[in-house]
């Protein structure tokens, strides 16, 4: 039997140091992990924060229209017909988004009246007796306003030519 003065004697005291040892790294490793999984979600949250969005981007939306009436109204002798209208009366506004163009297409505006009269008396009546005929009517104006300011200007300024008022008799 050993005796207390033994040395060979196992105490209490020695597992008791390493386990506290153990006790005490157990903690700090958890802690660690904690932090290091919200330093990692702090990272995460931020590029997702400032990263760009994944997929197409929405088209930013138009600078505003700016409109521009071509005053007064036109008022033309169609071409004789026995089935059809032999007056047209239409009222032409031009649309623009770009200021300068807006300038540019004031300055026209004598030639492209003219230039517009000039195409709204030969329009054939019996193909503006319905939608189709008048839009077709609406683009073929628009391309020839914009071959004017396109001679004048060296751009074609005017985005859109609409009809305000559309009369035949």
């Amino acid at each position: 039997m050993a005796t207390a003065a033994d040395p060979n004697r196992k105490t209490n005291d020695a597992p008791a140091t390493g386990s506290k040892r153990r006790n005490l790294l157990l903690p700090a490793l958890l802690l660690s992990l904690i932090a290091a999984t919200a330093a990692g979600a702090g990272v995460w949250y931020y590029t997702q924060l400032h990263a760009a969005p994944a997929g197409p981007q929405p088209a930013p939306p138009p600078a505003p229209a700016l409109y521009v009436a071509v005053d007064p109204a036109f008022v033309v002798n169609l071409p004789f017909s026995y089935d059809g209208p032999r007056y047209l009366q239409v009222e032409v506004q031009l649309m623009t988004r770009d200021p300068l163009a807006l300038e540019k297409i004031r300055a026209n505006l004598p030639a492209i009246r003219a230039r517009l009269l000039m195409f709204f008396a030969q329009t054939d009546p019996s193909l503006i007796g319905d939608r189709a005929g008048m839009e077709t009517l609406q683009n073929n104006a628009l391309v020839e306003v914009q071959q004017l300011l396109k001679a004048e200007t060296g751009s074609n300024s005017a985005e859109a030519l609409l009809f305000t008022s559309f009369v035949t008799q």
